[in-house]
């Protein structure tokens, strides 16, 4: 079966570019459904299982996102499909926080800049079956630069407020004790999954030796981080291992 991809994008130039640059991304047969407005977009989702997916319909697994459209905004549908089975992201030529937060706080799993050249883009989608996001190299740096400032000035404020809080109480508060995994939530097929990422497979290597395809390994991987609370194989991998689950 063809693996099912929508591409929205108003610009017919670009629209043409990011076929080009999907078809080279991935081995697997795709099903390309181009969309030059949300309207549109709407209407392919709606009968590929509507804003959630249903069961029993095929779903697209991959879908562009424009930001700006004739008729609005690509996060209005990102806010729309938050949880549709689908891995979405963004193509822009918009590269400032004020476009690129907004992306990922709508739950863009990705942010790529069309301006990059087309082997970059290929390199960047194909991250997707290795289980990392694709991210633009200026979108990576930006982000890097943004959270390294934040982290340090969030630490201050928090050793402060420890401080201050063990100084008028006389005493220190008691650390927060992580919440034990519940086993029972990951299915035999999850187990599986995370027992394959712990020991450093890609999601292509996991597919063919699970005999799946690569969209089901990222649609499993996606839950298990979900389950574990977690948001990257490093962490998922060292807490499967201190809760034994693997």
């Amino acid at each position: 079966m063809a693996v099912k991809v929508l591409i929205m994008e108003d610009n017919p130039v670009a629209r043409n570019f990011l076929c080009r640059v999907v078809r080279e991304s991935f081995s697997d047969a795709q099903q390309i459904t181009e969309a030059g407005d949300l309207e549109s977009a709407r209407r392919h989702i709606a009968l590929a299982g509507g804003p959630t997916g249903l069961h029993g319909v095929d779903p697209f697994r991959l879908i562009l996102v424009d930001l700006e459209l004739p008729d609005g905004n690509g996060l209005e549908l990102l806010a729309e499909l938050s949880q549709y089975p689908a891995t979405k992201i963004v193509t822009t030529l918009y590269s400032d926080d004020d476009h690129l937060f907004p992306a990922l706080q709508h739950g863009a799993d990705g942010y790529l800049l069309k301006e990059d050249r087309f082997e970059v883009l290929v390199e960047e989608l194909q991250k997707i079956v290795r289980g990392q996001p694709p991210l633009s190299p200026a979108i990576a740096r930006r982000l890097l630069t943004h959270f390294r400032g934040s982290g340090a000035d969030a630490a201050a404020p928090e050793a402060g407020l420890r401080a201050s809080g063990s100084g008028s109480s006389g005493s220190t508060r008691p650390m927060p004790i992580d919440k034990p995994v519940d086993h029972e939530r990951l299915t035999p097929r999850e187990t599986e999954v995370l027992t394959f990422l712990s020991k450093g497979f890609t999601i292509k290597e996991i597919a063919s030796l699970m005999g799946i395809k690569w969209f089901t390994v990222n649609d499993h991987i996606k839950s298990i981080y979900k389950k574990l609370n977690v948001s990257s194989r490093a962490e998922a991998a060292v807490l499967a291992s201190k809760q034994g689950l693997v």
